[in-house]
């Protein structure tokens, strides 16, 4: 669970919620036409520019904004450099037994092909493949929330208009004049909201997300070509340094 996404967002929540608190009551600012045409406006526009399935599928990539499981890159290193001293000793296929202590599903599928023979240039060029649509299908969801980052303060802009509409139709009926003025305000605000809590800040949090996954999933699929190499232990723990900071290299040869 990311606790950061929870906390911006409670927290940004709370402060305005607060800051409403001291200067009136807080179903001030709660209007459902106002909702409806901004957040289904918004839905709506992003469903002419988007495929269904496109926006649809958004919805399951937003969720590693609120719940990812981080992915230690000198932890995969550790279990690569030891997988490769045992491959080097007892073969390939002693890869098998160690399958059990992997959960990452991609680890998982490259050892499997490791064992099952495949050549290295080859399961690569597999797992390379993979990357690349896991890399597009974050892009598409990260531009979608961007494109509804946008769509939602236009959808407000257009919820005032309709709100000013209604007030300068009925100025000689006082009584509906504060309905009308706050439709026409509330839109606004609930668009520029959205926008600027939600949807682009969740959107620059998939791309952050998005580059962790693909470099741990770079460092495995490199690992796992050079076990299938026969390269030494030493040698790989060098080159897979390179995807991680200085500080964060540790060496499984410490001491010789």
């Amino acid at each position: 669970m990311d606790f950061s996404t929870f906390l911006g967002i409670l927290g940004a929540f709370t402060l305005m919620a607060v800051a409403i608190a001291q200067g009136g009551g807080m179903f001030l600012f709660v209007n459902i036409p106002s909702a409806i045409i901004v957040f289904g406006g918004t839905l709506g526009a992003t469903l002419v520019h988007y495929p269904f399935k496109d926006v649809f599928s958004t919805f399951g990539v937003a969720k590693k904004a609120f719940f990812h499981q981080e992915s230690a890159p000198e932890k995969r290193i550790e279990q690569l450099v030891r997988f490769s001293g045992k491959a080097r000793k007892e073969g390939v296929l002693s890869l098998q037994s160690v399958m059990n202590e992997v959960a990452d599903p991609f680890f998982l599928k490259g050892l499997q092909m490791a064992v099952d023979g495949q050549e290295p240039k080859a399961l690569q060029e597999l797992l390379h493949r993979e990357i690349e649509y896991i890399l597009e299908r974050h892009e598409r969801g990260g531009e979608i929330l961007v494109a509804m980052g946008t769509y939602a303060p236009a959808l407000g802009m257009i919820g005032t208009l309709i709100g000013l509409v209604q007030m300068l139709q009925t100025l000689n009926d006082p009584s509906t004049i504060g309905p009308a003025m706050a439709v026409a305000l509330l839109t606004t605000l609930y668009g520029a909201v959205a926008a600027n809590i939600i949807f682009i800040p969740m959107a620059g949090k998939l791309k952050n997300r998005s580059q962790e996954e693909v470099l741990t999933k770079a460092l495995i699929s490199e690992g796992l070509g050079l076990i299938l190499k026969g390269e030494n232990p030493r040698i790989i723990e060098q080159k897979l340094h390179a995807f991680v900071a200085p500080k964060q290299r540790q060496s499984s040869f410490n001491n010789g």
